[in-house]
């Protein structure tokens, strides 16, 4: 459990350093020229592919929404955006969140592993003292000290698995504050044409 929970943690931490360092990508897609020049800009400094989505999709499904004789120019413009931008959301929040489960079940469940071990390592030394007839402190103490080492074990892996579960829901919920506040000024953009900040 202490392998994957760490290597889940070193990967998830490596993509959660790179979402929020292109965070400021936004900004540099609002003060571009045109849209397909803030695209280009977007997927330069998106590196886990956070934010170029939502633009790249908005701007299809304003193009589709154009075309004559599809199911999509059916739809109003705003309308086909907006179920394209949540759809996108949905999809980012779903990669966010893939791996959280994992983390939370071991920071659940490892104490009470290490704590089964305990009852048995306590089990073993107390069936060695009966088995050898006689009670002294140092034919108990060893084995039950050596039988706490495991609901350590237990504690070691699960703290730092919960820690890095509380610290990947604040990212995760920080990035979806900012993908929502960018999806909401891309429809403004796209329906009617005012930038960000007019």
């Amino acid at each position: 459990m202490s392998v994957v929970s760490w290597l889940h943690i070193l990967s998830k931490s490596w993509s959660a350093f790179r979402i929020r360092r292109s965070a400021g990508a936004i900004e540099a897609f609002w003060q571009a020229p045109t849209l397909a020049d803030a695209i280009a800009v977007l997927r330069v400094a998106d590196a886990e592919r956070v934010y170029v989505p939502l633009a790249v999709q908005s701007v299809q499904a304003a193009t589709l929404s154009l075309q004559e004789g599809s199911l999509n120019a059916a739809s109003e413009r705003g309308e086909l955006i907006t179920r394209t931008l949540r759809r996108e959301i949905n999809r980012v929040s779903s990669r966010l969140e893939s791996g959280l489960t994992l983390l939370a079940s071991v920071g659940a469940t490892a104490p009470f592993v290490g704590l089964l071990g305990t009852v048995w390592g306590i089990y073993h030394a107390l069936n060695a003292v009966a088995a050898s007839g006689t009670v002294q402190i140092d034919r108990v103490a060893g084995p039950v000290g050596e039988a706490l080492i495991m609901t350590a074990f237990g504690l070691t892996v699960a703290i730092p698995a919960v820690l890095a579960y509380n610290a990947f829901t604040r990212v995760n919920r920080v990035t979806l504050a900012e993908l929502d506040a960018f999806a909401h000024d891309l429809h403004a953009y796209l329906t009617t044409g005012a930038r960000v900040g007019e």
